[in-house]
């Protein structure tokens, strides 16, 4: 059944939400587990003493804790992604923390009020994994998948009375299930949902905007319902929608009499006037209140948050959104948090926004798993775009243990529950069914695709379905790339050309891009352009020269999605630097981290950042010189130097002698750039990066003077060789968080001389004390082969700087910070904790 409603206001479009009232309550259940790593079947029942396990918090992550090992998962194996023909020792692939074997949880629960005509659901957010769930003593339901969100109908087994229920989770974790560190325990969060027995189900709204001008938009709701068996008829029943502003102020309203219809899902459509877009960096939000009624009485009210936004792929035009082309100026994201893991934290993904925001990035790509529901949130509130990813294998395995164990029977239910789970999110504008799967290269791969993409359409008709391919010929073959939604390709950007002439979809989606890597304040001479290069010190150049045997660097996937129409932008791997995957540091223990990231593990950006900046947000000022110039023993020697600027233009001076002037050169184009020559003299960078090849090191001050196309002068940086360490500074993000017990403030710690340049080849030992309204949480420094354990409230410098974590506390008041190193004056600063 269909209704239409106009009231004349304001307007809305979609993310997700559920609604507490006086019929509806719900309880994340945060405090008071207790959890053991030792597997005993007993766990599951009421009466189990679990006095002597550890109390801990929900999100947690076991494994996060260490200690490091290169005997933890510990993979012998050949990675053919990587094109390894060879089996061999991978010590760090999996981060070398704890995560394999068995952990169990427990806590109790009460349902106020429990009574025949009620209905409770569990909902786990993710639990990493094979998750066995007991209440009571009795098995309430099983889910495979780490990353997914799952629920289960649990009334009955509640106790008769409501109270003193037993909640038990039994998580294993196996070795060669995963390609990156996955994390381990109940890592999201716990919730307990009671409404009544007729009621609106987990994610029953699905809200989309068929019709969108600056006039009006027409906003569908569809809303599924739940009756109890006995119930007589749908026709005592009533729902009313009302869609509501930002403010809370009804836009639109509709109350229907349900009568008898389809497939318990109720079907209305209202018209908002003048509706107010949700965009990037504009997250205009609205929400529908959908409320249940019998005999005029309320019985259940469910919210669900979204906003309103048109999406549209042209072909040989690009991505539209609201209305203009929009480039994907993206990047792939791991799940965890750095020195967090896998632990779900909103300040930590909300500063991983700001922090990629700021770089000119308008989009992520979850990779390779499905997100939590905070970043999401977070993404609707930000206005950040998202391209929600659900697999990295289908059924041929790629590691031994891993999701290829559970595909034929778990994979539509995975799909159904991340697609019902998100598609009323406005920043969520493409489904991606997976990434370099085994398929590919298998001519029934493409049945598998067609099979998950038309689950993700039956779900979801209204955004698009994406994979992620790395062997063009193999999907050319078996009609895989011709059959996907948008041809999402990871690498070969010289190969895009050849794929639109071959493809129907005139549309190329560069679905992962560069792996070009590097580690903040390293730079190798003499500057050369390496794949798979290799050091004893374990890291790669911050030149920005450096990359794997498939990838590239950043230029040479800009220049395509600048000069080709049908290019709709990218997805660089990767945002940050993230847990596993040392790349290409395979057998050299201690490298256990990822060196992919234009920003490190502690969330410092590296200078690639900048780079990026420059070209993804030509708007805002940027003028960076690389690398540091204090280089005791190369005085005379060549050091060249790199201006990445949102200018044309740079005149650089060494100790004021000027060194040129260097303008980007906008007419490289593609085609005649890609040779081996031109790659080896950096062609492509000069029309994106300014360079000084052949400049002296000699102490003193380098600046850069920054011009606009007119010659005039727009800025000027400069940078100066430093002294001997002298002080530590401090520099929060956020110097008043909340007191909620679990708000953070990330501090960054660096070492100055006395006139306050950083000192860039400090390593030193730092320790950190924190009293008052908080307590320390974590740290990194963002050196990959760093075994400094994150929760110890010290930790060695990287090239003169690292981040500490300070967590509140639920009483509102001061966090006092100390840090204190050998031969430097110690730091100190204050955050504010508010109710």
């Amino acid at each position: 059944m269909k209704k239409i409603a106009l009231l004349l206001l304001l307007g809305f479009v979609s993310v997700t939400g559920i609604a507490i009232g006086q019929n509806r309550t719900e309880t994340t259940l945060e405090k008071g587990w207790k959890f053991t790593r030792e597997d005993n079947v007993a766990s599951i029942n009421r009466d189990f003493d679990d006095r002597n396990w550890e109390s801990v918090r929900i999100p947690h992550d076991w494994a996060i804790y260490g200690p490091f090992s290169s005997t933890n998962d510990r993979q012998d194996v050949a990675i053919t992604q990587d094109g390894q023909k060879e089996a061999m020792e991978h010590a760090g692939r999996t981060g070398g923390l704890p995560f394999v074997g068995v952990g169990w949880y427990r806590n109790s629960f009460e349902v106020p009020n429990f009574s025949a005509d009620k209905k409770v659901t569990i909902q786990f957010d993710g639990a990493m994994s094979n998750a066995h769930v007991y209440v009571n003593g009795k098995e309430a339901g099983i889910w495979r998948n780490g990353y997914n969100t799952f629920h289960f109908d649990i009334t009955d087994l509640i106790n008769k009375d409501g109270k003193n229920n037993t909640l038990a989770v039994r998580l294993e974790n196996f070795s060669e299930q995963s390609r990156w560190y996955p994390g381990a325990g109940l890592y999201r969060n716990v919730h307990v949902i009671v409404t009544n027995d007729s009621h609106i189900p987990v994610w029953g709204t699905y809200v989309t905007t068929p019709r969108v001008n600056n006039e009006f938009a027409e906003v569908n709701v569809k809303t599924k319902i739940e009756f109890p068996d006995d119930a007589s008829t749908s026709s005592d029943y009533e729902l009313e929608t009302v869609v509501k502003d930002i403010e809370g102020n009804p836009v639109a309203q509709q109350i229907d009499k349900l009568g008898a219809f389809a497939d318990k899902e109720f079907d209305q459509s209202l018209i908002v006037m003048n509706p107010v877009l949700w965009d990037i960096e504009q997250p205009n939000l609205y929400s529908v209140q959908s409320t249940l009624k019998k005999a005029g009485a309320v019985i259940d009210t469910y919210n669900t948050t979204f906003g309103i936004r048109d999406i549209k792929i042209i072909p040989n035009e690009g991505f539209f959104l609201n209305g203009r082309m929009v480039k994907f100026k993206g990047v792939c994201m791991h799940h965890d948090l750095g020195p967090l893991g896998g632990a779900v934290n909103d300040a930590a993904i909300r500063r991983q926004i700001r922090i990629l925001q700021d770089m000119g990035v308008n989009a992520i790509r979850t990779a390779h798993n499905m997100p939590a529901p905070e970043l999401i949130k977070a993404a609707d509130e930000m206005g950040m775009m998202i391209a929600v990813e659900t697999f990295d294998e289908w059924g041929i395995a790629k590691v031994s243990n891993g999701y290829n164990k559970y595909f034929d029977e778990w994979a539509e239910k995975d799909v159904v529950n991340v697609v019902h789970h998100f598609r009323n999110n406005p920043s969520v504008v493409m489904w991606f069914i997976g990434n370099e799967v085994e398929e590919q290269s298998v001519m029934w791969g493409s049945r598998v695709a067609r099979f998950l993409q038309d689950i993700v359409q039956r779900e979801d008709p209204t955004r698009f379905v994406s994979n992620g391919m790395d062997r063009p010929d193999a999907v050319y073959a078996n009609g895989m790339a011709a059959m996907m939604e948008v041809a999402g390709f990871n690498y070969r950007p010289f190969r895009y050309k050849e794929a639109y002439g071959r493809l129907p979809q005139q549309i190329i989606l560069g679905a992962e891009t560069a792996s070009t890597v590097s580690s903040r304040g390293v730079y190798k001479f003499p500057l050369e352009r390496k794949s798979m290069a290799t050091y004893d010190d374990h890291q790669s150049s911050s030149y920005d020269v450096e990359h794997c045997s498939w990838s590239d660097l950043p230029e040479d996937n800009f220049v395509y999605h600048d000069d080709l129409p049908y290019c709709i932008g990218e997805f660089v791997w990767t945002g940050f630097d993230y847990l596993g995957e040392p790349t290409p540091y395979y057998t050299n223990w201690p490298s256990h981290s990822s060196l992919f990231g234009i920003v490190d593990l502690a969330g410092i950006p590296k200078d690639r950042f900048y780079l990026y900046r420059s070209h993804w947000a030509p708007e805002k000022e940027t003028l960076h010189i690389l690398p540091h110039w204090t280089w005791k023993g190369r005085e005379g020697e060549t050091t060249p130097v790199f201006v990445y600027t949102n200018h044309p233009t740079v005149e650089l001076f060494i100790n004021g002698v000027s060194q040129g002037k260097r303008t980007k050169d906008t007419s490289i184009g593609i085609d005649s750039t890609y040779t081996d020559k031109a790659q080896k003299e950096f062609e492509r960078q000069k029309r994106y990066r300014l360079m000084w090849m052949d400049t002296k090191y000699e102490p003193g001050t380098v600046k850069a003077v920054a011009y606009d196309a007119n010659g005039n002068e727009m800025g000027t940086e400069e940078i100066h060789t430093a002294g001997a360490p002298h002080r530590l500074v401090l520099e929060a993000d956020r110097k008043t968080i909340k007191a909620d017990g679990k708000d953070l403030s990330f501090i960054t710690v660096s070492v100055v001389d006395k006139d306050g340049n950083l000192c860039p080849h400090t390593d030193d030992l730092v320790k950190f004390k924190v009293k008052g309204a908080g307590t320390y949480r974590a740290g990194a420094n963002g050196n990959s082969a760093s075994l400094d354990l994150f929760h110890e409230p010290q930790m060695h410098f990287f090239n003169g700087k690292l981040t500490a974590i300070v967590e509140s506390t639920e009483q509102a008041g001061t966090i006092k910070f100390e840090a204190s190193a050998k031969g430097v004056k110690n730091a100190s600063m204050e955050i504010e904790t508010t109710l």
